[in-house]
């Protein structure tokens, strides 16, 4: 009887553990029109979270990542790009800067959020999350370039994330998005 006792207690304990690890979905953050966003609005969706920024040799990957989302977003799937200037000073606009090239040159529909940082001292408790294993119950990262990118699977979960030098077009990814 003690041994189904202490049984007991031990599978509350995991299950109140798993309970009160933080998602994706926890999270809130300002878009670029300058609006909270609650995440919780993305649950059921796959989401690839992107650092964006417009002055890098990568940029051109928004052109992918509008096509990917034009492909399949909508019901099941988001693209959530937070530009950044944490890399050569490669992100210096204004959020109205910013979106206005995106738009322009890019013609960008997916979600695109106000400029954070995703490494450092100043880090944004959403990139926090992403890359700290203590935080995220899943792995360590570190965001090492612009266009990095990061899986959250329908129920807020961290899955992976691929090198900014993956093109959002990969198979990886879209096999990923499919499934």
């Amino acid at each position: 009887m003690k041994k189904i006792i202490i049984s007991i207690i031990l599978i509350s304990m995991v299950q109140l553990g798993y309970s009160q690890e933080k998602t994706f979905h926890d999270f809130k953050a300002e878009t670029i029109d300058g609006e909270q966003l609650d995440f919780s609005v993305f649950k059921g969706k796959k989401i690839l979270v992107v650092n964006t920024a417009s002055k890098c040799g990568l940029t051109p990957q928004y052109k992918e990542l509008e096509e990917l989302y034009e492909t399949y977003g909508g019901e099941g799937f988001e693209i959530i790009g937070f530009p950044a200037n944490n890399f050569a000073n490669q992100e210096p606009g204004t959020s109205e800067e910013i979106k206005s090239f995106c738009e322009q040159n890019y013609g960008v529909t997916f979600t695109m959020m106000n400029k954070i940082s995703v490494k450092g001292d100043d880090m944004s408790p959403i990139y926090s999350w992403l890359t700290k294993k203590s935080e995220n119950g899943v792995m360590d990262s570190e965001v090492s370039w612009n266009f990095q990118k990061y899986f959250i699977d329908e129920n807020g979960h961290l899955v992976d994330f691929v090198s900014p030098k993956t093109t959002p077009l990969d198979e990886k990814i879209v096999n990923w998005v499919r499934k």
